[in-house]
């Protein structure tokens, strides 16, 4: 982002929010979440999610176009996998920051 401090230019700001926008469907962080589980092939990603092969193909190229997954050919099958611990790093901030919000509405309900 720069030096501490400095904003970051537009097109910067651009490139976060479209990051973000990407990550912002659930059905990308499912299927991130089901390949942090160990590779995988489509199959077994209809299989757990229960989205037709066409949504998950969209999908996956998605999240490939923006490095988040990568794909190796095993034969006729094509191995998906999560390709980093960006989004697990991330989840782990979201899931911190929710933890701390839900524990301060919860001390301001309880009686002093």
């Amino acid at each position: 982002m720069g030096a501490p401090g400095a904003l970051p230019s537009p097109e910067l700001l651009e490139e976060y929010s479209q990051f973000f926008r990407l990550l912002s469907e659930p059905a990308r962080l499912q299927l991130l979440c089901q390949l942090k589980q160990g590779p995988t092939d489509v199959a077994t990603l209809i299989d757990a999610t229960g989205f037709s092969q066409s949504h998950i193909s969209r999908q996956l190229g998605q999240l490939q176009r923006a490095g988040l997954v990568r794909c190796e050919r095993e034969g006729a099958r094509t191995i998906w996998q999560a390709d980093g611990d960006l989004v697990d790093e991330l989840c782990h901030l979201v899931q911190n920051r929710l933890k701390q919000r839900l524990e301060a509405q919860l001390q301001r309900l309880e009686p002093a």
